[in-house]
């Protein structure tokens, strides 16, 4: 029976087939019972795609990919790819495109046709910005090859089975590898050594169901309660706990297709007095000595660890309303601009819905995306109030620990400078650290075109 503190998740199940209508419900239950909190549901045709999407929207634990099988990219049309492009914006419980790739074992389509639909699924996940679930089935080479010219760098190589040589090549590029039921079969060494070298925290658990039923149930046919079996196997050859391979592998899914579990709305979102604060990244690009999260990730109340990077439509359902606020402040602990082009999606939303929009930086954005970023929130931005605190760079350096070293001083000069041409309030604002020039920084920002805010060291938000 399922523990509290291990949960699960099937990152590749073919529950639509017809092997489950006899006990659909129960299957389910039998995988709530071995502790498979959720499923990801591929699809590997239009048909089955349709079928995932329909599952996906009508049980909340389960999740949709769509996309079309090596098997079937001879019969692929430019309606095919428009069909799996609707589906894929038609829901947020959408996550991925898949299953795509290629089959060199059975060559049921020519290959090079596989490689055409391959090559198109690809930029369709990258125009979409959605992760790929990727089949490779005796064309190890072709694979990676692909994946390296479209320069694929999200998503997942399922039912992995290459070497470990593969592997780390594979995690290299940005992808995860999963392990399914067949890491318990006596004969596949090879994947329980890929399982023992490969770091787990990009490893994802599978089924593959109804197909490559696990030990002991092998002859049977799959389903997702048995994922419990693989994720076992995976803990005692890596010498964790099955609640441990559980965490790790929950999270990796988490951040690679954005399937959580626990509603961390409140993270995202939250009012300080008449403001409402998003906070969207816990990624920062500097170290600030004095930031407050190195201690604790409470604001004002506000837990705001979060569990993941929330998506645009997370974003949109934990803000909610925006009536009878002041303002919208990209804010969190977290440097938002990080993540610019979410936040550029957003604040077109809010202005369009008439909010004031407001973002607090270190001023780092230019540094961090190699451009200047200023001119994309023109008209997107009213405010910016940016992370001055300090009057020379040696003293930035020593509180702010910059990776920039000496540019990172100048880049957020830089920076205060040019927002002046481009976002209507610019403020730039230094935290009273014992033993800090604030009456230098003052001057500093007034130089520079700003108007100047003092926080207080002990008080965050």
């Amino acid at each position: 029976m399922n523990e509290s503190k291990t949960v699960l998740i099937d990152s590749h199940a073919h529950i639509y087939y017809r092997d489950y209508a006899g006990d659909f419900d129960d299957m389910l239950a039998r995988a709530a019972d071995a502790g498979v909190a959720a499923m990801l549901v591929v699809g590997t045709d239009i048909e089955s795609s349709r079928e995932s999407l329909e599952l996906a929207e009508k049980y909340p634990q389960l999740y949709a990919a769509v996309g079309i099988h090596p098997h079937d990219a001879g019969r692929v049309t430019e309606k095919s790819y428009g069909v799996i492009r609707d589906l894929a914006q038609s829901s947020p419980k959408v996550v991925a495109i898949g299953e795509i790739g290629l089959d060199f074992y059975r060559d049921r389509s020519p290959r090079d046709a596989q490689e055409a639909v391959f090559r198109r699924f690809l930029k369709m996940a990258v125009e979409l910005d959605l992760p790929v679930i990727v089949h490779d089935r005796d064309a190890h080479e072709r694979v990676m090859a692909i994946l390296r010219e479209e320069q694929a760098r999200r998503g997942v190589l399922h039912c992995f089975s290459g070497d470990a040589a593969m592997a780390a090549q594979a995690i290299g590029m940005g992808f995860y590898i999963s392990i399914p039921g067949t890491v318990t079969y006596s004969s596949n060494q090879a994947l329980r050594d890929v399982v023992r070298g490969v770091s787990i925290e990009r490893m994802l658990v599978e089924t593959d169901c109804p197909y490559l039923t696990p030990v002991p149930h092998r002859g049977k046919r799959n389903e997702p309660a048995y994922v419990r079996l693989a994720a076992e196997k995976v803990a005692e050859i890596k010498g964790l706990t099955l609640e441990d391979v559980a965490r790790i592998t929950t999270k990796n899914v988490r951040d690679l297709f954005g399937i959580r579990l626990w509603d961390q709305s409140t993270k995202i979102a939250y009012r300080i007095r008449n403001s409402l604060y998003l906070n969207i990244t816990n990624r920062c690009s500097n170290r600030c000595s004095f930031c407050a999260k190195f201690d604790d990730f409470t604001v004002k109340g506000h837990n705001l660890l979060l569990d993941g990077e929330p998506s645009f439509g997370e974003v949109m359902t934990a803000l909610g309303t925006t009536e009878g606020y002041d303002e919208v402040v990209f804010c969190g602990y977290g440097e938002p601009l990080i993540r610019l082009d979410l936040v550029k999606q957003v604040a077109g939303e809010l202005k369009r819905r008439g909010c004031r929009v407001r973002i607090n930086t270190d001023g780092q954005a230019n540094l961090v995306h190699g451009r200047n970023i200023l001119p994309e929130l023109a008209g997107l931005v009213d405010t910016v109030s940016v992370s001055l605190n300090a009057a020379d760079a040696a003293e930035y350096d020593r509180l702010c620990n910059t990776p920039f070293g000496n540019a990172g001083f100048a880049g957020v000069c830089d920076f205060i400078r040019e927002a002046k041409k481009h976002i209507p309030q610019v403020v730039a604002s230094a935290v009273t650290v014992p033993g800090s020039d604030v009456e230098a920084c003052r001057c500093l920002a007034e130089s520079l075109g700003a108007e100047f805010r003092l926080r207080e060291y002990a008080e965050v938000g």
